[in-house]
């Protein structure tokens, strides 16, 4: 457990999340809900925590007030050990008065608050991504391996690799080449170069190149000195590839389940397979459950109801309704004859406890499919979202459609008997 204790965790909030709006207009990234009662931060948190690093800053800068309520109600360390969970926001200080300008800039202002603890490496991660990873086999591969810098990766499609940053390791797995975000010929070029593969990597004919997670681990004085001499502003597309000639930068695979959530299609595309038989990630794990803020809600309760294929959270009232590959969030209600497919609902923050001509919730005789409701929103009787005419980009009276999903937003109202 030793090296555990010589580890600070920084996990990176991200920036305005303009990919994931309307979701992030309200919140950050790391807030988003997901599986119907837990937040996108609480993944890295916990992976953390079963690992035994209870030394952990989130970095944030935009919309990070109910971001740091749900860490300030979750995350309640031991008094009596070292350990913390805290939230840094971006902030003016005497040596500058700039936002975060990218994920390398955002560690390098708030390194001020934690140059002074005594760390001997440093686990970078981000805020937005789905996984469950043993970080203490990662950190004990950065030690034994004497790295550097080492990055977290695991292998990609061709059609993957446009979007992530594409490594070249040697047989040893030490990085020889770093691209941010190669285009698709570029990616030909690639796939005919040598060294390509290395031990222990994966690769196949259908996952052909080795991509970064966004996992980071740094050796304390590598990072300082790195950020401190490049002045660059992101991990991925300057600071690993400079430090490939400079320092000792190794890969550490990992063949599990990993998705970045930073698009309103992949949060849709990651809830909707929690709902499925056998997907490949799930909150079911024996011994390395997904920690979240206990709510002591009450069991939630159904009537004469039809569900399949179907994740129902505490707190809910379901009425004669049908839901069918659905998540369906924390005190949600569903009427009379309503019917849900292939749809996302976030919950609500609180029961309804006042008088409306659209109850917090979904009506009576509604119909929703492929739709992402965000909480607390409430849609009126005989509503019908299913986006029958296939628009792709609108904004609507009450709601959004985004990638041919439609999206009713945080608070949203959607009256009764609109279709879309």
């Amino acid at each position: 457990m030793r090296p555990m204790l010589d580890v600070l965790t920084i996990v990176l909030g991200g920036g305005r999340g303009t990919r994931l709006f309307p979701l992030t207009h309200m919140r950050s990234k790391p807030a988003v809900p997901l599986g119907g009662k837990y937040r996108l931060i609480d993944i890295p948190i916990s992976n953390c925590l079963h690992a035994g690093l209870k030394r952990i800053y989130v970095l944030t800068q935009f919309n990070s007030a109910s971001l740091n309520r749900h860490i300030a109600q979750t995350y309640r360390l031991d008094l009596f050990s070292e350990g913390f969970v805290e939230v840094l926001a971006a902030e003016q200080t005497p040596e500058g008065e700039q936002w975060f300008q990218g994920t390398a800039d955002a560690v390098r202002q708030a390194a001020r608050h934690f140059k002074g603890i005594d760390a001997e490496y440093y686990l970078i991660l981000a805020g937005d991504h789905v996984y469950r990873m043993d970080f203490g086999e990662l950190i004990e591969s950065h030690i034994e391996r004497d790295a550097d810098i080492t990055i977290a990766a695991q292998p990609v499609t061709a059609d993957e690799a446009t979007h992530m940053g594409i490594l070249r390791c040697d047989p040893g797995n030490q990085i020889v080449g770093f691209e941010e975000k190669p285009h698709a010929a570029r990616l030909e070029e690639l796939r005919g170069q040598a060294p390509m593969s290395a031990a222990g990597s994966g690769l196949t004919a259908e996952k052909p190149f080795v991509a970064s997670m966004g996992i980071y681990v740094f050796s304390r004085d590598v990072l300082h000195e790195v950020l401190a001499r490049d002045r660059a502003v992101d991990f991925g597309k300057e600071i690993i590839p400079n430090a490939l000639g400079t320092h000792r930068v190794q890969a550490h695979f990992y063949r599990g389940f990993w998705a970045d959530v930073g698009t309103v299609q992949a949060f849709y595309d990651v809830n909707l397979m929690l709902t499925r038989r056998g997907a490949p990630f799930n909150f079911f794990h024996p011994t390395r459950p997904i920690y979240t803020r206990p709510r002591f809600l009450p069991a939630s309760r159904l009537h004469q109801c039809q569900l399949d294929e179907a994740i129902v959270a505490e707190g809910c009232y379901l009425d004669n309704c049908e839901i069918r590959e659905s998540v369906v969030g924390i005190r949600t209600s569903i009427q009379h004859g309503s019917k849900v497919t292939r749809s996302i609902l976030l919950g609500a923050d609180t029961y309804d406890d006042r008088e409306s001509d659209i109850p917090l919730g979904i009506g009576r005789n509604a119909v929703l499919d492929g739709v992402i409701v965000d909480k607390n929103a409430r849609i009126g009787d005989g509503v019908r979202l299913v986006n029958d005419r296939g628009l792709q980009d609108v904004d609507g009276d009450g709601y959004y459609i985004r990638n041919g999903l439609i999206i009713v937003p945080k608070g949203g109202v959607v009256k009764s008997g609109t279709v879309v």
